[in-house]
């Protein structure tokens, strides 16, 4: 190689004066008065107050050493109101998306080092790459089998023990809680709580409906209450999309308002478009077990319980009836059977007097003919011993013996003397 030299009257640049000169040169092209739109693929990101992201050419390979860089930032004052704005669109700035970045470019002399400065981001062509990322996302999904997997599990008639991703103390945790704690039925809640929004969320959701599916709850429900696209984006996330579609128990879904529906939504076992409507989704369907399980089957005994209850009463109520009017029958009968009994006691009564007296009239006739006042009057006496018993034979006195004899008018004693029988 042939030498150079400088030549006589040629300017030799020291560093600095190189760097002041270049930096005019792209200043006066590319500087803060002459910005201009840069696209590329975002190869790195780092936020510390500024934001810091390496650029590379779209779809350019990793592996390709030559690939072009361009250290893009973006200053605090730029970045925070950027931020916001993409937040409510629902975008984070990550690793592989296609950004439109709008800036200058800048010289940093003590590294020898051109960086970009970010002003502007173009949401809308950021918002088409996110759309785009989220459509591949269902594609892979659906060609995988996997928005109908979770769809296939078996859901328990009665789903009482509940798993619950969720924020706890959030506006969308009480929404839900309460629609179970007071509905009435025992509900069993097993919370594990997680981030449902940032860049720790994806992670933790994924990790939580893991751990509920082998805890071996009836039922997973995901909660999450309104909020920005970018407050909900975690739910667009693939590792929640393939935990879902990966768990083997029934996952619910209640996440943000009316009209909100993520990836996860697609793929859960069902959907319910507020946390407070999953709340009364899982009610209702207890419920209708009930209604249909307890309540009716009651319903019935109590019907066929009332229906014998009313025979019995009717029963009841026609053997009083009859009993009434047996027992009325009969005691009338009875009645009369004891009027006829007392006429016929006392017809029976009155004949047996009568007869008795005709009976004492003849007796009292009969004992005055053998009246012993009659015979003494006619001239009998009566003999009696000292002993007062009356002298029937000879053999009942002895010689020497007081006799008494009486007669009509009067008694005197005798002693016997001698016997004198009949031979």
């Amino acid at each position: 190689m042939d030498s150079v030299e400088a030549r006589p009257g040629e300017t030799i640049l020291e560093v600095g004066e190189f760097y002041e000169l270049l930096t005019a040169q792209l200043e006066s092209a590319y500087g803060r008065r002459h910005p201009c739109w840069v696209r590329g693929e975002v190869a790195k990101v780092y936020e510390k107050t500024h934001l810091y992201v390496d650029l590379v050419d779209a779809g350019s390979s990793a592996s390709d050493a030559k690939r072009p860089v361009l250290n893009a930032h973006c200053w605090a004052s730029q970045w925070n109101p950027l931020k916001r704005k993409l937040a409510g669109d629902g975008v984070t700035l990550a690793p592989g998306m296609i950004v439109n970045f709008f800036g200058y470019v800048d010289l940093y002399a003590p590294l020898g080092r051109i960086g970009f400065t970010v002003t502007e981001i173009d949401v809308a062509g950021l918002l088409g790459d996110v759309a785009r990322r989220r459509q591949e996302l269902i594609a892979r999904l659906t060609s995988e089998g996997l928005l109908e997997a979770n769809k296939k599990a078996t859901l328990s008639p009665v789903p009482l023990r509940v798993g619950l991703v969720a924020s706890a103390q959030t506006e969308g945790y009480s929404d839900f809680t309460g629609q179970l704690l007071n509905s009435g039925f025992g509900f069993d809640i097993v919370l594990v709580k997680t981030a449902v929004q940032g860049e720790a969320a994806p992670g933790q959701i994924a990790n939580a409906i893991a751990t509920l599916d082998a805890h071996g709850v009836d039922i997973i429900c995901l909660v999450r209450g309104g909020g920005s696209k970018g407050d909900l984006a975690s739910f667009d996330d693939e590792r929640v999309a393939r935990a879902i579609a990966n768990c083997a128990t029934p996952v619910f879904t209640g996440i943000g308002h009316t009209g909100d529906e993520s990836i996860a939504d697609l793929v859960a076992h069902t959907r319910a478009i507020t946390p407070t409507k999953l709340g009364e989704e899982i009610v209702s369907l207890v419920a209708n077990w009930y209604a249909l399980n307890v309540r009716a089957p009651a319903k019935r005994i109590l019907a066929s319980t009332e229906a014998l209850l009313d025979e019995a009463t009717e029963y009841l109520a026609e053997r009083r009836r009859t009993m009434i009017f047996a027992v009325r029958d009969r005691l009338r009968a009875e009645q009369r059977h004891l009027a006829s009994t007392q006429q016929r006691l006392l017809m029976q009564a009155r004949y047996q007097l009568s007869t008795a007296a005709q009976m004492l009239a003849g007796n009292r006739q009969l004992l005055g003919a053998y009246d012993p006042k009659k015979r003494l009057a006619q001239g009998w006496s009566i003999v009696t011993g000292a002993d007062g018993v009356v002298v029937r034979s000879l053999a009942s006195i002895v010689v020497g013996e007081d006799v008494r004899i009486t007669l009509s008018d009067g008694s005197f004693t005798s002693t016997v003397n001698e016997k004198n029988g009949v031979s």
